[in-house]
């Protein structure tokens, strides 16, 4: 990992970010806790703006960039949350000359912040086509903060919201320019949706990369049949606990699978909006992807 302020911020500070980011944990007793850590020295300054997204930080691809068009698109969903309609964030290559392959990027649990927008951003300068559903869509989108996000995406059925994913699959999967071969990309939250997408219908997916996302119902790993990357940080011990008989179903069932435990990395270390974020493991994790999609979508 690079050096940088955050570094030096102890361990449990991260462990007690993942527990609030996740609902384990409520926001005023979070800000304690760092509190804590003030009162030995260090600055909470340091500490908040190591812990919470600074979205300024994780544009590696503008909105602006010639070689990619972004738009905001909607989709027919009839069992999801909105009355019917999901809506959620396209981005292609400016220059589209036969058929490409289709990355779906699923967001983490607060809604399609900048991040994920820039990821998907990231797949079309690579000539994928990608497309980022908004779970949020429904109470009028990403609010503009995680904080907020993650508290409206909380108050969601999470099976409509599933429901929503699967239809912005089949959308993509359709797209004009598609060449029927889709992949999922998704993180935390998204990373469980990809692992739930490819377990709920057998012929959905060709390939999927789950960054640190727990599996799908016992009941439904028995369905999955396209070849899967594992992205994992060592220090995520909650995830991580799932990984072993998520393994054993995985052999089990014969699925091609490959996973990648990333030293000394924290759940979220493919975000570089904060401190989570590990320049060296996000970059390798990020390539292996990359090559993963041009080998299965190709």
């Amino acid at each position: 990992m690079n050096t940088s302020p955050s570094d030096h911020i102890p361990q449990e500070a991260f462990d007690w970010y993942d527990e609030y980011a996740h609902g384990l944990m409520d926001r005023r007793t979070f800000m304690k806790k760092l509190g804590g850590l003030a009162a030995l020295g260090f600055s909470m300054a340091v500490l908040t703006s190591a812990l919470l997204p600074n979205y300024a930080l994780a544009e590696q691809v503008s909105f602006n960039d010639d070689d990619i068009k972004a738009t905001y698109e909607e989709f027919d969903s009839p069992d999801g949350h909105g009355k019917g309609k999901g809506k959620g964030y396209l981005a292609v290559p400016s220059k589209i000359e036969g058929k490409l392959p289709v990355v779906l990027v699923i967001h983490e649990n607060r809604g399609l912040n900048p991040y994920i927008k820039d990821v998907a951003r990231r797949l079309a300068k690579k000539g994928f086509i990608a497309f980022a559903p908004d779970a949020l869509f429904p109470l009028g989108g990403y609010p503009g903060n995680d904080d907020e996000g993650r508290a409206m995406q909380r108050t969601m059925d999470r099976a409509k919201i599933q429901n929503d994913f699967v239809a912005a699959a089949h959308f993509l999967k359709a797209h004009p320019n598609s060449n029927g071969k889709l992949g999922a990309v998704g993180f935390c939250f998204g990373g469980y949706i990809v692992n739930y997408l490819a377990a709920v219908d057998s012929d959905l997916l060709s390939a999927g990369v789950p960054f640190y996302g727990t599996p799908a119902s016992e009941s439904l790993r028995k369905n999955i049949k396209a070849p899967l990357m594992i992205q994992l940080g060592e220090l995520d011990k909650r995830v991580n606990a799932s990984w072993p008989q998520y393994e054993q179903d995985l052999k089990a069932n014969n699925v091609e699978y490959t996973m990648h435990m990333y030293k000394g990395a924290n759940h979220g270390f493919h975000n570089d909006s904060t401190g989570r974020y590990d320049k060296d493991n996000a970059e390798l994790a990020w390539q292996r992807t990359l090559s993963f999609f041009n080998e299965k979508l190709s």
